[in-house]
């Protein structure tokens, strides 16, 4: 069933531009992963609501997700900063942002995502929006800064929190080296939902997404 609504809305898709369909094509060919087609729908209606003018993104990839955002926020001009650690997936993120209308607006950071989200927080840094798309065994350790660098009110989405839908089996279930990303989502799925100063539901669309407000009495 799932796969027949993923199909469905993959249909229903007009694209994105010749620029953006192109890189997300070679994207796929390569076996890059980059948003899935219906995290990319959500985005589009999301973001007009929100209507950011920073946002920050753990996760380039080849910077896909990170000029899309800047074309879905051509109104309010958002200021991008996107973070990737992998040395060829940088290069490549940083040759097609400056080869697209975006360029001026993005800013790649090469290095951790740990350690830059420590340096952002700081320099003081807030962020109106934030998008989670990094090692997904790595989100519980970067949510402390994540949620430092949002300002009150702001929004952090994290995508692919369902894992394919393994996060709904039990530990016993899985292969013994899938069990610690698994636990480590369940944490942090868990303390997004239960922190007092976040308010975070969780949206079944494409392989799950995690979105969270950061409220007034966060500490």
């Amino acid at each position: 069933m799932q796969e027949r609504i993923s199909a469905y809305l993959h249909s229903l898709s007009c694209g994105q531009g010749a620029y953006l369909d192109s890189i997300r094509q070679k994207a796929e060919a390569g076996g890059v992963p980059i948003i899935r087609i219906e995290m990319e729908s959500f985005l589009a209606s999301f973001l007009e609501l929100v209507k950011p003018v920073s946002i920050l993104e753990a996760g380039t990839a080849v910077g896909y997700s990170s000029m899309l955002m800047a074309k879905l926020t051509e109104m309010s001009g958002a200021r991008i900063d996107t973070v990737e650690k992998d040395d060829s997936r940088y290069r490549e993120a940083c040759a097609n942002i400056n080869a697209s209308p975006w360029e001026n607006r993005i800013h790649p950071i090469h290095g951790d995502v740990q350690d830059v989200f420590h340096s952002l927080v700081k320099e003081g840094k807030k962020y109106d929006f934030i998008f989670m798309d990094a090692a997904k065994g790595q989100y519980i350790r970067y949510l402390p800064d994540a949620a430092a660098l949002l300002r009150t009110g702001g929004v952090l989405v994290s995508d692919n929190v369902l894992q394919d839908m393994t996060i709904l089996d039990s530990h016993f279930a899985l292969e013994r080296r899938e069990r610690t990303i698994h636990k480590r989502m369940r944490d942090y799925l868990y303390e997004l939902t239960h922190h007092p100063g976040l308010l975070t539901t969780v949206v079944p669309i494409g392989d799950g997404a995690a979105v969270t407000i950061r409220k007034e009495d966060y500490a």
